[in-house]
């Protein structure tokens, strides 16, 4: 059967392929070589194309569907959290995120049938800031009579024992027949420090141990921000102050049979920051979208300027070389195909038929080989009457021949730098159009990042890390062909050798 994403992943390879077939040319190495814009487009290249493969043979092929857009993924994740080496830079560096997991329960004991298992999950707290959140993962659940119960108590470095929450494992189905199986496919996820049920247990669990420092304000501190009454101590004023060390967050099961299972349990406490490009409103990994980001512009700049180069780069060989009804014939084509505006035609077309990346590439293709067939006509037609062509001709060397071996040749290296010039003009036409809101939303792209961070607002509350990376990204891509561009000017324009 026919894969999409398999698609994608030979697409990609093909690009990334082609491009570095098109500079595998000796010649067109050392002239890269020779000239210091040159060596830096092909380090950037090489670094990119590295990058690129690296994310192609190793995310899943249904990335965005099935991770990117997958909220339950990055359900442990802090949401809208700076880059984690922000810290560095901080006069009061925030939490670490930390996730502990452990199958294994610490303590076993009797309970008359059934036993009590009682699961502990470690964790240091080493800021004076409060962790964002936290919550507690159970995975699958199997059980035999009773559905099992479960307490939640976080247990602080002073000793104090914070009751968090108790819950009851769903009972049985009418007409379903045990052993009963719960949070299979989708773990069940508590989120201990919010929600309407959950702060009133705290405030008055955390009021009880310390209502000895009797304040009012107390009381609504802890209301107010019940995470850094969890994480604190009160003083003397009535205030909070943080308390560091290590903390526990114990999950207690009594099961009714010996023989219930309790596969896993997850802790998560929260940090301020996240990653090494922080996380967007929903907790997403920005570091991961914009690694897959990578691969993607690399197959829409390669593969459009490739198929752009490739038809305007034939058509004007033949406009130029055959003449007559036929130049007539292309030539205006190319006329009305290159005065058309292109982007709003691209817009229309993309808002009608769908956003789907394969459509983008067309359509980008479609406008972009009239300008490149205009150029090389104009370069064939002194190259049609001339003496080595002549010379062909006699021999009875055939059109095709003649056009590939005779007059080709003349113009590759003005073909072989549009080829490269075409790249970040297709990359910041797609980056564009996902800006707009039209792009392909099965995969996530550095535009369509952008897209979501301006449409959140990130540039108004002060998310910089949503906007500024995919945009260098964008820049740095689009550069890096420009400089290969510039390296190959030499190669273009022989004058400027000689002037070397």
């Amino acid at each position: 059967m026919f894969q999409p994403a398999w698609c994608w992943r030979c697409c990609t390879c093909f690009s990334i392929l082609v491009c570095v077939m098109s500079m595998g040319k000796r010649s067109v190495l050392r002239q890269l070589f020779d000239s210091a814009p040159g060596r830096l487009g092909l380090s950037l290249l090489v670094g990119l194309t590295l990058t690129s493969l690296y994310v192609v043979f190793t995310y899943p092929l249904d990335f965005g569907p099935s991770r990117w857009s997958n909220p339950a993924v990055w359900s442990d994740n802090p949401s809208a959290a700076p880059p984690r080496w922000t810290n560095w830079f901080s006069r009061e560096p925030g939490p670490v995120h930390q996730v502990t997991e452990t199958r294994e329960p610490t303590v076993v004991g009797p309970l008359g049938p059934g036993e009590s298992r009682v699961f502990e999950l470690p964790f240091n707290h080493d800021s004076n800031l409060a962790p964002t959140f936290l919550s507690l993962t159970l995975g699958e659940i199997n059980y035999f009579a009773r559905p099992p119960q479960y307490w939640v108590t976080l247990i602080r470095p002073d000793g104090l024992r914070i009751p968090l929450a108790r819950e009851v494992v769903s009972g049985p189905r009418l007409g379903e027949s045990g052993p009963f199986i719960r949070y299979a496919e989708t773990p069940k996820r508590l989120l201990l420090t919010s929600g309407r049920d959950v702060v009133p247990i705290i405030v008055d669990s955390l009021y009880s141990v310390y209502e000895s420092a009797g304040e009012a304000s107390f009381r609504d501190e802890i209301k107010s921000r019940p995470l850094r009454g969890l994480f604190g101590a009160p003083n003397s004023d009535g205030t909070i102050d943080p308390l560091t060390g290590r903390y526990v967050l114990e999950v207690r099961f009594t099961l009714a049979d010996s023989g219930d299972v309790v596969s896993s349990v997850r802790g998560v406490a929260g940090g301020a920051a996240f990653g090494l490009f922080g996380t967007d409103t929903l907790g997403r990994d920005l570091a991961e979208g914009l690694l897959f980001g990578l691969p993607i512009a690399l197959l829409i700049g390669v593969l459009a300027s490739t198929l752009s180069t490739l038809i305007g780069t034939t058509l004007g060989l033949v406009s130029g070389f055959v003449g007559g009804r036929t130049d007539l014939v292309i030539q205006r084509v190319a006329d009305v195909m290159n005065n058309v505006p292109a982007l709003p035609l691209l817009i229309f077309l993309v808002f009608i038929l769908g956003s789907q990346l394969w459509l983008i590439l067309a359509i980008l293709v479609v406008f972009s080989w009239p300008g490149l067939t205009i150029l090389v006509r104009s370069m064939v037609l002194p190259l049609r009457n001339s003496p080595e062509v002549e010379a062909a001709r006699t021999l009875g060397a055939s059109t095709a021949h003649i056009l590939r071996h005779h007059v080709f040749p003349h113009t590759a290296p003005f073909v072989l730098a549009q080829l490269i010039f075409f790249a970040p003009g297709a990359i910041l036409a797609e980056a564009g159009l996902s800006f707009l809101g039209l792009g392909d939303p099965s995969l996530p792209t550095w535009g369509q990042i952008l897209e979501q961070g301006f449409r959140t607002g990130a540039v108004f509350l002060g998310y910089w890390w949503w906007i500024v990376p995919p945009g260098l990204l964008i820049v740095l891509t689009a550069v890096t062909f420009m400089l290969l561009a510039l390296g190959m000017e030499t190669v273009v324009n022989p004058r400027l050798r000689e002037q070397q």
